[in-house]
């Protein structure tokens, strides 16, 4: 019996001393596929297929791809929209008629991988819909096949390629249990980066970690605009770019000073320009922790003073022609045209 005790405390002591050194905390291990572009599908199936593979072999919980993985979001034409005074339609049509459904061979091909990896897979398309323009659209799918979350981009490029695209209309958040725990994730997709409230209400929906496939250029300043919405949302930021859009695929913690409110660094990860795959750990019992804390996040908002951000004016100054939002765009020159 005396045995029997001093080895139940040497196993609770050991268990007390993993959890204070961290090798037992709730680490969520997010793989960044960051892949050459390519307008052929079945060519991406088959990449997205290895890819997926190897970020299992690493050790990673779900695998995010790059934005619109389904034909590498392929261009329609360089510039402006308004700018394009010759632009062939016939083109536009061929492009919007790559759009898949969710009985597709693509989408059922990585359902089944993740269920036979046992691995969580944010799958990104050129949605069709029936009731219009396709969409611009990511599925995350659970280590056992099912579809937990499907976001539709909300915040579309209207001055280039996605004015032919249909926006989405709300912003979504899903519990996503990944064997290890449990973590509430929520879903940008690229130009959404560029307005607060995308994850401003994500935020307030729960998420502790956002996933932004992404197809562009990612510049000091968008990186920069990643690092604060994860700071002033207490959340994790994971986005994953095409490596011949010069790559810089990255991931950022929320937490920006420890316990004893010493500044730390943020980053976790800004991958280089090469094709491959990089492992971003979040350590969710730290920002949990963190998130008790500290003064960010919904903590001191004050929403009574923010009603003039549902208002539909647009000052004269920001009004487009190609804007959606713009009450008279279905009149515009540019909207009987296309």
């Amino acid at each position: 019996m005396i045995v029997i005790f001093f080895f139940m405390q040497l196993v609770l002591v050991n268990i007390s001393a993993m959890l204070q050194g961290g090798i037992m905390k709730d680490i969520f291990k997010v793989a960044m596929l960051q892949m050459e572009r390519s307008s052929d599908i079945n060519n991406n199936i088959k990449k997205g297929i290895k890819f997926c593979k190897n970020a299992k072999l690493m050790g990673a919980d779900i695998a995010v791809f790059p934005e619109m993985w389904s034909n590498g979001y392929e261009i329609l034409f360089r510039g402006l929209l308004k700018n394009q005074k010759d632009l062939d339609m016939n083109k536009v049509k061929r492009w919007q008629d790559e759009a898949i459904d969710d009985s597709s061979e693509y989408i059922t091909t990585f359902i089944d991988l993740a269920k036979q990896l046992e691995i969580a897979i944010a799958i990104t398309y050129l949605e069709k819909n029936d009731k219009g323009k396709p969409k611009n659209t990511v599925m995350i799918i659970d280590r056992k096949g099912n579809v937990i979350l499907k976001y539709s981009k909300v915040h579309t490029v209207d001055f280039k390629t996605e004015f032919f695209t249909e926006p989405g209309t709300e912003f979504k958040t899903a519990i996503l249990d990944y064997g290890e725990g449990k973590v509430n994730l929520g879903a940008m997709i690229c130009y959404d980066r560029e307005f607060p409230e995308s994850a401003r209400i994500l935020m307030i929906k729960g998420a502790e970690i956002i996933i932004v496939p992404n197809a562009c250029l990612m510049t000091n300043i968008r990186l920069e605009q990643l690092k604060v919405r994860a700071y002033e949302n207490m959340l994790g930021i994971v986005t994953v770019n095409y490596s011949n859009l010069k790559g810089r695929s990255s991931a950022y913690s929320p937490i920006v000073r420890d316990v004893n409110r010493d500044e730390c660094n943020s980053e976790i990860i800004v991958m280089n320009e090469n094709e491959g795959i990089s492992i971003a750990e979040f350590n969710l019992s730290q920002i949990r922790e963190y998130r008790r804390r500290e003064f960010h996040g919904d903590t001191y908002r004050k929403p009574y003073a923010y009603k003039e951000l549902l208002s539909n004016e647009v000052q004269e100054i920001f009004k487009r022609e190609d804007s959606r939002r713009w009450k008279n765009i279905w009149n515009s020159k540019l909207s009987k045209n296309y």
